[in-house]
């Protein structure tokens, strides 16, 4: 059953064409992760999709009585209300009202929200995304649209609400860049590309594999249109062989063909090692210890950070990661022990919240603050081509940073960290707010980082991509140190654990971790090779099989009679093709029937097109024998 249906959907934000006439629905049961680069409109879609915001053009039909719940990246609460009011009062026709306080105070202890009479107003941000996700998680709604609801969830919070929606019975909607959590939850990956929705019957996984085919489709088309607009132009060179109308129309067909857009594929975030030389001393941390009250977040650590070291720094929220890492960068001052920076030592930290920015400064004067040039393995490279290497491009550089996204204004505010060529980069929650394609080559760039990475996150994924060693926060101020990355932290505690119940001593229960997703399908990655080789072979193959005599063949003649016709058919269902390519959009299995029809089309029409040249040519032979 069809819950929502969006067709011809167009929007734009100040200059930004977020939707290009594309379409979308959401069907019972289906769960959907919405992905895409930031600031291209994902967030507008989950509101166009709760009702909260209306497209400019298109149409949105809803089901009869649906109750759809929203979750706001940045969600808003009554000034002075408790936490439990607030919950309570989002929830007030729950069909369970008279058990609502209890269930409330269970969903709010599992996210961490343990004061329930605590002031809303005294909450930090990702509390407060907290307590609206326990509020949204506990109506009885048929569709939860829910943006980055893993954003300030910890490891064990994460693995809870992955369960939970898996077990949900209504429809989800969701973005989230969380790609371990993607490949769990979801049964349909929906991709927000240049204006246009594409829709893939597939957890992420399988996502990656279809979305490969998909490119690899488009490029052989996009071969097959090159190789069929070399044989059109010598058609046109040639000339035709009369003035006619069905002429006149060959050439048109032929200058829609030459001014056709190719396809259109995003830049890559190109990080390239920017960094510092990094002497001896690097960082040395000996007995650090730091409390809150009766809380002790950590006692006596001590660690040496060597040169490539990988560090990831996991635990509950509140532990005291993200206080370990403002005391390495001098932020906080410790209550015992030292911290010994070398003289070498230049700190990046990305910190959870941006600085403060002007929001009113252009993009690339924000930048040039820092640096002007700065210089990488293939010579100096100035703001404004670090910005592109961003996904800033020119358009956009020249605008005030008001006017970006909160995922770009993390992007930016990275890329400022990096132009001052750091070679100890610590980076505090660095994949909430950054889209997938940012962290996959942040990823990549940090393969190569010249000096030391130190992060915290609770991103499975990035942790097991990124680190090489594992600082786990285990309460009561314990700091342990654990080889490998997430998966492999997990790995050791089951192994302690079942240790632990063999001498009879119990144990903190650990669940399962993920697996990493292998590589993606390339099924035609060699497809189309050669193809103008194979062509020029057959247009002398045809040529050295022609009569010796010069005249057509019977069939040759009825071949040049017909061929112009036939060419001017398959011309036709090619441009009715691209038509229904373009309102198929949405649907990988359709597309993918048209995109074979067509790419089996191009091919007969470039064998008509080569079997043209050479009857013309033969015609011409003729004539002038004649003459």
């Amino acid at each position: 059953m069809n819950l929502i249906t969006m067709e011809h959907l167009t929007k734009s934000y100040t200059e930004r064409l977020l939707f290009d006439d594309t379409s979308f629905s959401l069907n019972e049961g289906e769960k959907v992760g919405l992905i895409g680069i930031n600031g291209t409109g994902k967030s507008t879609l989950l509101r166009i999709a709760a009702g909260l915001e209306e497209p400019d053009e298109g149409t949105v039909v809803r089901g009869r009585s649906l109750d759809i719940r929203f979750l706001s990246q940045t969600p808003e609460f009554k000034e002075g209300e408790t936490v439990l009011e607030a919950v309570l009062r989002e929830n007030e026709g729950h069909e369970h009202v008279w058990d609502l306080e209890a269930q409330a105070k269970a969903t709010l202890n599992r996210l961490g929200i343990l004061d329930h009479e605590a002031k809303v107003d005294t909450l930090s941000g990702g509390q407060r995304k907290r307590v609206a996700l326990a509020s949204v998680l506990l109506s009885a709604a048929d569709i939860l649209v829910l943006d980055e609801p893993t954003n300030h969830l910890d490891s064990e919070m994460a693995d809870w609400l992955e369960e939970y929606l898996r077990k949900f019975k209504g429809a989800l909607l969701m973005v989230t860049h969380d790609r371990y959590f993607l490949d769990s939850v979801t049964n349909r990956i929906v991709e927000l590309d240049k204006g246009k929705l594409y829709s893939y019957q597939a957890n992420y996984e399988g996502f990656l594999e279809l979305k490969a085919e998909r490119m690899d489709m488009t490029l052989a088309s996009e071969r097959k249109r090159q190789s069929i607009l070399r044989v059109e132009l010598e058609w046109m060179q040639r000339g035709a062989r009369a003035r006619s109308t069905k002429q006149k129309g060959h050439i048109q067909r032929y200058e829609a063909l030459r001014d056709q857009k190719g396809p259109e594929f995003d830049k890559q975030v190109e990080l390239e090692s920017i960094s510092s030389r990094l002497g001896r001393t690097t960082v040395e941390v000996k007995d650090l210890s730091k409390s809150y009250g009766d809380k002790v977040l950590m006692k006596d650590f001590t660690y040496i950070f060597l040169k490539d070291d990988r560090i990831g720094i996991i635990g509950p929220n509140g532990a005291g990661k993200s206080t370990l890492m403002k005391m390495i960068a001098g932020w906080v001052e410790p209550d015992a022990g030292t911290v010994e920076i070398g003289q070498t030592v230049k700190l990046g930290y990305f910190s959870q919240e941006n600085e403060e920015m002007d929001l009113s400064k252009r993009v690339i004067d924000y930048i040039r603050d820092v640096a002007e040039y700065v210089k990488t393995k293939d010579g100096s490279v100035s703001a404004s081509q670090m910005l592109e290497r961003f996904l800033f491009p020119s358009s956009v550089q020249y605008t005030t940073i008001g006017k970006l996204s909160g995922g770009e204004r993390r992007r930016l505010y990275l890329l400022r960290i990096l132009m001052d060529a750091p070679n100890v980069l610590m980076l505090d929650e660095p994949t909430n707010d950054l889209d997938i394609q940012t962290l996959t080559i942040l990823e990549d760039y940090l393969d190569s980082f010249q000096g030391i990475v130190i992060t915290v996150s609770h991103d499975r994924y990035f942790l097991d991509r990124v680190v090489r060693r594992i600082f786990a926060f285990e309460g009561n101020g314990n700091v342990t140190q654990y080889e490998g990355g997430f998966t492999d932290y997990q790995a050791a505690c089951e192994r302690k654990l079942a240790e632990a119940a063999e001498d009879g001593a119990g144990g903190q229960a650990v669940q399962n971790g993920k697996a990493v997703q292998g590589g993606t399908g390339n099924k035609n990655g060699k497809e189309g090779a050669g193809e103008g080789e194979r062509t020029q072979d057959a247009r002398n193959s045809w040529r050295q099989d022609a009569p010796k005599k010069l005249k057509f063949s019977f069939k040759e003649q009825k071949e040049w009679e017909t061929i112009e016709e036939e060419i001017a058919a398959l011309e036709e269902r090619l441009s009715e093709l691209d038509s229904e390519m373009e309102a198929a959009a949405s649907s990988y299995s359709r597309l993918q029937e048209l995109m074979t029809e067509k790419e089996e089309k191009e091919g007969l029409l470039e064998a008509k097109m080569d079997r043209w040249v050479y009857l013309n040519d033969l015609a011409e032979q003729i004539a002038a024998q004649k003459g």
